[in-house]
Parts: C-alpha cells; sequence; structure tokens
C-alpha cells in the first residue's frame, strides 16, 4: 500500500517570492502500517546527544534531516514513508535556507507540513528543530 497524497504543490508555486522547491502537499490518508512518531530531532548526534559544531542553518538543518531519515531507515522504513514535518525555527531570517535543505530530503515524498518560528530552543546554540512522523506499510 502507497500514501496517497492529496493535493500535492510546490512551494515555488505557493511562495514565489522566495527561493523555495519543496514538494508537498495538503493532506496524507495512510492505511494501517506501522507509525514511527519521532521526537524533535535537533542538530546533534543520535548515537551520543552531541552538538554538531556548526552555527549554520543549512549545516544545522542536513543534521536534522539525516537524523530523521536514519530513524525511519532503522524502523523499516524510507523516506517515501515520511507523512509530517513539523518545522520550528527560531529566526525567520534562516527559513528560506532550511526549507532548501529540508527540500533536497522530501523530493517527490510530500509530506504535509507545518512551520513555526519560536523564540527559542532547548539549547539557545539551535537554530531548527524538527518533529517528524512516518508511516511504513506493512
Amino acid at each position: 500500500m502507497t500514501h496517497k497524497r492529496i493535493r500535492k504543490f510546490n512551494t515555488k508555486d505557493t511562495y514565489p517570492e522566495q527561493n523555495l522547491n519543496n514538494d508537498l502537499c495538503q493532506a496524507v490518508v495512510t492505511e494501517g502500517g506501522k507509525t514511527v512518531w519521532m521526537r524533535g530531532q535537533c542538530p546533534q548526534n543520535l548515537d551520543d546527544g552531541v552538538n554538531i559544531s556548526s552555527i549554520d542553518p543549512a549545516e544545522q538543518t542536513h543534521k536534522v534531516m539525516q537524523n530523521i531519515k536514519l530513524l525511519i531507515e532503522e524502523t523499516g522504513g524510507t523516506m517515501n514513508h515520511l507523512v509530517k514535518i513539523v518545522v520550528y525555527i527560531t529566526d525567520i531570517k534562516n527559513r528560506e535556507v532550511i526549507y532548501q535543505v529540508i527540500g533536497e530530503y522530501i523530493k517527490n515524498v510530500h509530506p504535509v507540513s507545518t512551520g513555526l518560528v519560536v523564540e527559542r530552543l532547548a539549547r539557545p546554540e539551535w537554530l531548527v528543530e524538527i518533529d517528524a512522523t512516518a508511516v511504513i506499510p506493512t
């Protein structure tokens, strides 16, 4: 069974004033399978919880998305099973670069997405945190 993606779109059409290229959709329908609820992923190593040394928003986002990909794979899935992300960023000025990186990982996936700008995250050096959900078909 594949997930049914309702009303697919790309952010280059939704936000033409921004340099974005994210494949998203308005809703995802899943049936059965195994739901993977992930803790909000931050720019740190999964094995030891150590932060990456970079304060670059793109590098931090790559680490976050790599963590999400690894967790999905460790539970038996692929990024195609990603159904939802919630993106928390601490500075609206970083939005475009963060979403450009996210777009590399979700190309042709079309998850639903919510984005929030927050005052701060759990550690002051974190610029991005992403909460993700995947459903792996049986």
